[in-house]
């Protein structure tokens, strides 16, 4: 007999009565090939301790488990030099273990040894930028396989079991409400391709929670598709989970569809039971105060097609996920997610910031310590995986969180960095001890966290000014809501739409605009508030929220297509048969000449797109079958497609080209050099950057094209001249030292281990090939490059700019681009030479003189306008008149034909000082083809009166198709629709003469 190890929670503990894993051991490891006994050794750990025992097939004893602890004590009695301190102690490292909290790293490595000792690959998290165009973020732990799931690419391993970094933000506004809701949380998963199904994953989920993890049998319950009747049977009949704790749920719970079309299957989940002394007569475990589901096996067996049939998949595969956190909070027995070991610490930094305590706060307070908790983690991984905040796409997701962070931060009353610096941050504060907590996560989180500390200093601060500029912006709304109020009779009300522009622009929450309007006296349409928040939750879930797989015909095509052997590297000739041809997306035997076509070849010296490196273009030849002349095939794009499939795209120039065809494929070797100096002068660049700028800069993507190479990084400012100008001679030195590239395939773990650089978001395999210039970089590259530095001949930056926040983008030349750059340059220079009759070296000098000289007649110009206008303005003021009774305010609104807006405006300065306070003035004029001008100018005595030029012009701009504002003394509008401007004008008299009326009166 061989020993099993087990968990200290398989115990007799209902008195012998049903196991609490009753199927037999012959079956509790399904697979045939790794039998549980009688030749194998299993280890099975609880992260508490483990013990061994005898393992014997429980046929032998007839009353069940209790006569199997008799023959693991028998076991223990021979085996132990003394048998009685043996179990002695053993029963007292149970009794001291059992309130003792397993740790969310314990748990994420418990999980991967599981699945690994029954032949898993551990494979590592994706980024949280998922190779997939139809999500946004990495939403679950599946999307990395997507690819194998639609038959697309071949299975690398039958099963692998991964720790998944995940986000998703269509359920935001929950986080901190609800006790499982997050932004950020790790979900693990094990995944079979095609190898196991149904029966294996019910099995093993059964046995890492009750055996691996200790959960109580008792407390679990199951919900299955209501018509698996598979699932049902091995969740009874061979687990032994009884009938009432199994729930058959409809489709919308428990069965899993990609979208309208596309692979999907039933679903079976298990639930924790918090409260099972409530019975089990009519239980809802959707009732989030009883029940936590916390494990999630999804059985792809089908493949829906646009009719919504159901056709059985030729591979079902699995594909499951246990939330880290939930099963962090049942093992650590506390109430919530939050107040587990992998977030509880952060909010414990945030509460000592805000100077309260979590444990006596009330559940508001609780509810912002967890939002800051939950977002603050999400941020940093993020940023840490190339995420910086922007306005579009998946920054936007980066910067809403520090919003509400900010924000939240504010209602707990944290000011500047919540240790005395007023004008400091204290998200880089909380985002310390995320970093600290993040080393079984993802080990880079901390090589970055410079980079990260900083992104989030200047984002938080640039928002503290947004959010005062909301502040104000608050004060003239509810301005405008009093004065609505008063005009109409009615209370002051904040509309939903203002509220919501404040909120989803400014970043200002609804509860301080409701304490501030309850302070005014005025109230807020939350209502209104909510149907726009409801609005842009749909529209984000709609977006966001499903991994959308589709099934197409190129999946058929890849079971008769081998992938392609790249010889690209070593030559840019190559005989090939012609695998398959492609038109419009569908296969076809034969194509003539003109056609477009997608050839696939069996072997190419062509690169095909990828690293950030265009294709190569070239030409395939044929015999035509007629003539010795050769038929062509001009190739102008090459893709991978279906894994590594090359997809040569291209025209048939002459001739016909078939299936089976024998072609000669040759690349444009002119382009390829191209290619080769812009991809090697790009690690270059990299190498560069990080010595003149610092090593926390990194890559953010790129494009090595023919004519120039483009490179996008991580800095928070632009580079200075003098950085640029090092930049570029660090580099052409290392170009002048004429040193030997170095090309290598090793395994990933070595590469990094010797210090090779990842590009972000790129996939690896176990094994890379690793591009060196000796002394000068090191980089994971599949890309084309030079033999010697030398052939570079030189390297020029043309461009570099800003292109999102936190990324900056490089533009430049190299080899024969960079000569043709710099002849280009030399020609234009000589041509303002002779224009402007100087030397090279004057030019300079001479377009600042001439700038000068041009400055000063147009200052000249602008004066006299300037005069001509005031001049026009003394002959329409005796034109102004007052209103009013009690007070006289002079009122003056005239045309003044087609002056520009700046003499506009001097006319209007000169009026109002004319006219003297109270005044107001309105000016328009039409300086141009389709265009009208506006100004208002109001002295105090009517801004006083509360009327604003800067609101009173807005409207009367409207009228001109146009639109403008400012100051409450002054402003200035535009428009675009002069044959209107004349009535604008009356309406802007009637409406002050109205308004002044009645409140001078």
């Amino acid at each position: 007999m061989e020993t099993l190890k087990l968990p200290h929670s398989l115990h007799c503990g209902n008195g012998g009565k049903k196991a609490l894993f009753p199927f037999p051991s012959s079956s509790l490891s399904p697979r045939s090939h790794f039998p549980i006994c009688p030749n194998r050794k299993f280890a099975l750990f609880t992260g508490l301790f483990m013990r061994t025992i005898t393992m014997v097939s429980p046929n032998i004893f007839p009353r069940g488990h209790c006569d199997l602890k008799e023959a693991q004590h028998a076991h223990f009695s021979k085996t132990s030099t003394s048998a009685s301190m043996q179990t002695m102690t053993e029963e007292l490292m149970e009794d001291t273990s059992k309130d003792d909290p397993v740790s969310g790293d314990s748990i994420r490595r418990q999980f991967l040894n599981f699945y690994a000792s029954r032949g898993h690959k551990v494979l590592p998290s994706a980024s949280l930028v998922p190779d997939d165009p139809t999500v946004l973020l990495t939403i679950a732990g599946m999307l990395q396989f997507k690819p194998i799931f639609l038959g697309k690419v071949p299975r690398q391993v039958p099963c692998a079991t991964t720790a998944q970094r995940c986000i998703r933000t269509n359920d935001v506004e929950n986080v901190g409400r609800t006790a499982r809701h997050h932004t950020f949380f790790e979900m693990l998963g094990n995944f079979s391709f095609g190898d196991y199904f149904k029966k294996e994953a019910i099995r093993w989920a059964w046995e890492l929670s009750t055996m691996e993890f200790g959960l109580p049998a008792e407390r679990l319950w199951i919900s299955i598709y209501e018509d698996d009747d598979e699932a049902f049977k091995i969740w009874h009949d061979e687990v032994g989970v009884p009938v009432e704790r199994i729930k058959r749920m409809g489709e919308d719970d428990n069965f899993w569809t990609s979208g309208v079309t596309g692979p999907c299957g039933p679903c079976s989940e298990i639930y924790y039971d918090f409260h099972p002394e409530r019975g089990i007569l009519d239980t809802d475990l959707g009732d989030d105060t009883r029940f936590i589901e916390f494990y999630n096996l999804v059985f792809m067996q089908y493949n829906k097609t646009e009719d919504g049939t159901l056709e059985p998949l030729k591979q079902k595969n699995i594909d499951t996920g246990l939330g880290l956190e939930r099963m962090a909070r049942i093992l650590q027995k506390v109430p919530n997610n939050y107040e587990t070991d992998l977030i509880y610490p952060i909010i414990e930094k945030a509460s000592e910031l805000a100077n309260v305590s979590y444990v006596l706060a009330d559940d508001h307070t609780k509810m912002n310590l967890k939002i800051i908790g939950d977002h603050v983690r999400a941020i940093v991984y993020l940023i840490s995986d190339g995420v910086f905040p922007s306005n579009i796409g998946r920054g936007y997701v980066v910067r809403r969180l520090i919003r509400r962070a900010v924000r939240t931060g504010r209602l707990l009353g944290i000011k500047g960095d919540g240790r005395g610096n007023v004008e400091g941050a204290f998200l880089p504060i909380v985002a310390e001890k995320v970093i600290e907590l993040s080393t079984h996560i993802d080990m880079d989180v901390k090589d970055r966290a410079s980079r990260i500390l900083e992104e989030l200093k200047r984002e938080e601060l640039r928002f503290v000014q947004t959010l005062e500029r909301g502040e104000k912006l608050l004060e003239e709304m509810l301005a405008d809501a009093f004065l609505h109020a008063k005009e109409n009779g009615t209370a002051p009300c904040l509309s939903g739409k203002d509220a919501f522009l404040l909120y989803d622009t400014y970043g200002f929450p609804v509860e301080i605009t409701k304490e501030v309007a309850e302070e005014r006296g005025a109230s807020v349409d939350v209502n209104g508030f909510d149907v726009e928040m409801e609005n842009q939750r749909r529209q984000s879930q709609a977006a966001h929220s499903a991994v959308k797989l589709a099934v197409g015909n190129g999946a058929d095509i890849t079971e008769d297509v081998p992938d392609t052997e790249f010889l690209g590297y070593d030559t840019l000739y190559a005989r090939a048969l012609v695998e398959s041809l492609l038109v419009n997306g569908n296969p076809v035997i034969q194509v003539s000449e003109g056609s477009e076509v997608e050839v696939l070849l069996n072997r190419t010296p062509f690169y095909a797109e990828s690293g950030g490196q265009i294709a190569d273009h070239g030409f395939l030849y044929f015999s035509d079958g007629e003539s010795r002349e050769k038929a062509v095939v001009e190739i102008k794009d090459v893709q991978k497609s279906f894994g590594n499939i090359f997809v040569h795209k291209g025209t048939i120039r002459e001739g016909v080209l078939e299936v089976g065809r024998e072609v000669e494929a040759t690349v444009d070797a002119k382009l390829r050099q191209r290619a080769k100096v812009h991809h090697t002068a790009t690690h270059l660049l990299q190498a560069a950057l990080k010595k003149v700028v610092g090593q926390e800069t990194s890559q953010a993507g790129s494009l090595v094209a023919f004519d120039r190479l483009r490179f996008d990084f991580n800095f928070h400012r632009p580079l200075h001249e003098n950085e640029i100008v090092e930049i570029e001679g660090i580099i052409n030195r290392w170009i002048g030292n004429a040193t030997l590239l170095q090309t290598k395939v090793m395994p990933l773990v070595d590469a990094k281990r010797a210090g090779a650089i990842a590009m972000f978001g790129e996939k690896y395999g176990e094994q890379v090939r690793v591009v060196e210039v000796p002394g000068v970089s090191m980089e994971l590259c599949g890309g084309t490059h030079v033999s010697n530095t030398s052939e570079i001949r030189g390297f020029k930056i043309i461009s570099e700019q800003g292109i999102a926040s936190g990324i900056r983008r490089i533009e430049a030349v190299a080899g024969e681009p960079f000569i043709e750059y710099v002849n280009a340059r030399d020609y234009h220079m000589k041509n303002l030479c002779s224009t402007l009759k100087v030397k090279a070296e004057e030019v300079t000098i001479r377009v600042e003189n001439l700038l000068e000289e041009l400055r000063v007649v147009r200052n000249e110009v602008s004066a006299l306008r300037a005069k001509a206008a005031e001049y026009k303005a003394a002959t329409v003021a005796s034109k102004a008149f007052p209103v009013g009774s009690s007070k006289k305010i002079m009122i003056l609104v005239e045309c003044m034909d087609d002056i520009d807006a700046d003499s506009l405006k001097s006319a209007a300065e000169y009026l109002v000082d004319v006219l003297q306070d109270p005044a107001a003035v309105v000016l328009g004029s039409c300086p141009g083809e389709g265009k009208v001008s506006l100004v208002a100018a109001f002295t105090p005595g009517v801004v006083d009166l509360g009327v604003q030029a800067g609101k009173f012009i807005g409207p009367i701009a409207k009228l001109c198709g146009g639109g403008g504002g400012g100051r409450p003394n002054f402003a200035q509008a535009g428009g675009r629709k002069p044959e209107n401007l004349s009535s604008a004008l009356d309406k802007a008299q009637s409406e002050l003469v109205s308004i002044l009326t009645e409140k001078a009166s």
